[in-house]
């Protein structure tokens, strides 16, 4: 008997540990088009939970004060997809920028990636 209980609590274990979120981008990198210096950009990134928990984001970190995304405010359910809305701030920016916004989540990573791209123009070379 007390190894039938061992094997349960063994098997049971396994099964909750197994049981994670998983985020999964629709897009690696977004490339914004090349724009001028000066304008705000912005962007909705759509991921699925492809996992069998709730995903949770709770925050996230930048480089950059003029990169800012909007989360969700609560748990994805596996299968459901959300959308996080980024925005980039060009002003005081030059030529190829390439930013990495790092979420704070409950998968397995732990840290999950945005990425996006764009060529801002200075304002002293616009035409």
């Amino acid at each position: 008997m007390k190894k039938f209980i061992f094997l349960f609590i063994i098997l049971n274990s396994a099964l909750v540990f197994s049981q994670e979120a998983e985020f999964s981008l629709l897009e690696k990198v977004y490339k914004f088009p090349k724009t001028n210096e000066g304008i705000l950009l912005e962007h909705q990134f759509v991921f699925e939970n492809t996992g069998n928990f709730p995903l949770i984001i709770e925050d996230y970190q930048v480089s950059c004060s003029c990169t800012k995304a909007i989360l969700p405010s609560k748990p994805i359910l596996p299968g459901e997809k959300g959308v996080i809305q980024i925005s980039f701030d060009t002003k005081g920016k030059y030529y190829l920028q390439d930013r990495i916004i790092y979420l704070t989540t409950n998968t397995s990573k732990k840290t999950e990636k945005l990425r996006f791209k764009v060529y801002v123009i200075p304002i002293e070379e616009e035409q």
